[in-house]
């Protein structure tokens, strides 16, 4: 008599073949070694309920298997009565337990109430268990927009102890890793040959079809389970990691499931398994996209680098997931993921619109010390901005070809360092005035870290060409010999005796001496880290102030005794300048 199998769900079947999924092992295991906890998944079995299944004389007396199909316990080998073989003595041992555990095991067997039974964390629908987590996460990272410098340069360390991905579960990432892994079993085939002849002889395939849909998968859901875990209180980086590396052991987990179960002789079932293999790759996979598409949402161009970082994961990792489908299934995903990436392109262009606009918006420029012509605080933020763009060079100018004024990455970074340095001279002239020397030696500082960051970055420097260098180069020597005419030209003016008809030598020599310290002293305290400029701005100073200065004792000569600094003595004490610890309270 045929069995009318219209009502029986895939969990059903699955009990025929494995304990139900709340119950169910969700790790791979290794050849010859015993099952132990999941990697990454709290979906385990308690060993008393291991040892209840074993002693049970029902048909589930198995270990459970990941991929819903079953391993035997061992029996008694034949021909040996009364002796048991090694594998069963040792499986005997496993399950011997105490008089206290045979009658917590007794009393166990009994239907617990409902309240006090372990059940596996309820997991959200398919398409809905995520947005909680990565919508609180956005709101988070969104709400930390304007905390710091343009772009967000990160590396995760605040919550690395929690955010790392399990060694376990790395190393899987090793493709010969799969080759000692058993995902499907022999005996559970068998059962499902049953299962299958008797779905065919009921004519009921189409609901088996149809089962395949929400058919639950351990393996795999054992590692989706790492990207649930405290979304919300996990960097973007560390989120994006976990997406990247759990993505590529889905697909390395697909690849070996179907090759481990093309490997038996499903028999009847062998209708079936394209279908269920194929079903919970797109449920998965669909779950993946899910996931991705939450980062859609993040508009805060301090996350740009790592919204790059997420559009270039989903990209590697597409066609190998694409790989995984066939048909209609994978026309459907490729679309899905084509939409996501055109959402995070979208979002990308907003940010680096935003990242351009935080450098050249006059609101948004910081009002620090200017450390007395140092390197501004926004340079630096600036240039760490392109170095961490210009790793992604390909992406973004895929993303901006055609959908940007500016073109490519390259436009992109001249426009931000040309904005750049417009604000740092409307800045400077509206807070300084009346600086002199001040205004040309902070330009020329900060155009030469930029062009020192650029020159150590060969990314960077491809993308401005030495042209753009050379430009930058000549306004730097502009810049110095401004700076030496304005500081140190009025001290030089002062031995000019007969342009200023003053009469007395010994009276010009004291006050170019008094002019002489009273300006070394203020630009020995000015800032110039680059050792290269400050060189060069020491050799512009002395070229300016010890020729004159000889020339005027070489035209009183009776100076020469009583003067107080021999040129010499100069060139020494200029060679002190621009060492910093400048207290001149100037801010932009």
């Amino acid at each position: 008599m045929l069995v009318n199998l219209s009502s029986i769900s895939f969990s059903d079947i699955e009990s025929h073949t494995a304990t139900p999924q709340r119950a169910a092992d969700s790790g791979p295991r290794t050849r010859n070694q015993a099952w132990g906890p999941p990697l990454g998944s709290q979906l385990s079995v308690s060993p008393s309920r291991r040892r209840r299944r074993r002693r049970s004389g029902s048909p589930s007396r198995s270990t459970p298997c990941s991929s819903g199909l079953a391993h035997p316990a061992p029996t008694r080998a034949s021909g040996t009565p009364g002796r048991a073989t090694p594998t069963e003595a040792s499986w005997r041992r496993s399950t011997r337990c105490s008089s206290w555990r045979r009658r917590t095991l007794s009393r166990s067997r009994r239907p617990p109430p409902r309240a006090a039974a372990w059940t596996a964390p309820s997991a959200p629908p398919r398409r809905a268990w995520w947005r909680s987590s990565c919508a609180s996460g956005a709101r988070e990272r969104n709400s930390s927009a304007g905390t710091g410098g343009v772009v967000d340069a990160s590396d995760g360390s605040r919550s690395r102890a929690s955010s790392s991905v399990p060694h376990e579960v790395a190393a899987l990432l090793d493709t010969e890793v799969w080759d000692d892994l058993d995902l499907i079993c022999p005996a559970g085939v068998s059962v499902l040959h049953e299962i299958a002849l008797r779905v065919v002889r009921a004519g009921c395939t189409e609901v088996l079809f149809r089962a395949f849909a929400n058919a639950p998968c351990d393996v795999l859901d054992s590692f989706l389970s790492i990207l649930r875990v405290e979304c919300s209180q996990q960097t973007t980086e560390a989120v994006i990691k976990r997406w990247t590396t759990v993505t590529e052991i889905i697909g390395k987990a697909m690849v070996a499931m179907r090759r481990q179960l093309y490997a038996q002789n499903p028999g009847a079932f062998d209708g079936f398994r394209d279908e269920y293999l194929l079903a919970i790759a797109e449920n998965r996979i669909l779950i993946l996209l899910d996931f991705a598409n939450g980062f859609t949402s993040i508009t805060s161009h301090e996350k740009l680098v790592y919204m790059l970082g997420m559009y270039e994961a989903l990209t590697d990792a597409a066609p190998s997931l694409l790989l995984l489908l066939s048909g209609a299934r994978k026309e459907a995903i490729s679309e899905r993921t084509q939409g996501i990436l055109t959402k995070l392109a979208g979002a990308v262009r907003i940010m680096v619109s935003g990242a351009i606009a935080k450098i050249q918006g006059d609101s948004l420029f910081p009002h620090t010390p200017s450390a007395a012509g140092g390197v501004h605080p926004l340079t630096r933020d600036a240039m760490t901005c392109v170095e961490l763009l210009a790793r992604h060079r390909t992406t973004l100018d895929l993303i901006l070809a055609g959908a940007d004024e500016r073109g490519s990455l390259a436009g992109v970074v001249s426009d931000l360092i040309a904005g750049l340095e417009r604000n740092l001279q409307r800045r400077f002239a509206v807070a300084c005035a009346d600086a002199g020397g001040s205004r040309h030696l902070f330009l020329a500082n900060n155009i030469s870290f930029v062009l020192s960051r650029v020159a150590d970055n060969d990314g960077v420097a491809s993308l401005l060409g030495d042209a753009w260098a050379a430009r930058r180069r000549s306004r730097v020597e502009q810049h110095v010999a401004s700076y030496a005419a304005s500081s140190w030209g009025p001290v030089v003016a002062l031995l000019d005796t007969t342009a200023c008809g003053r009469g007395k030598s010994a009276k010009v020599l004291a006050e170019f001496n008094a002019a002489f310290n009273r300006s070394r002293d203020s630009e020995m305290c000015r800032e110039v880290p680059d050792p290269v400029l400050r060189a060069v701005l020491r050799n512009a100073v002395s070229e300016m102030v010890v020729p004159a200065y000889c020339a005027f004792l070489q035209k009183q000569p009776k100076l020469g005794k009583s003067a107080r600094y021999t040129a010499d003595d100069l060139v020494e004490l200029l060679s002190e300048l621009f060492e910093g610890e400048s207290t001149d309270g100037i801010k932009i």
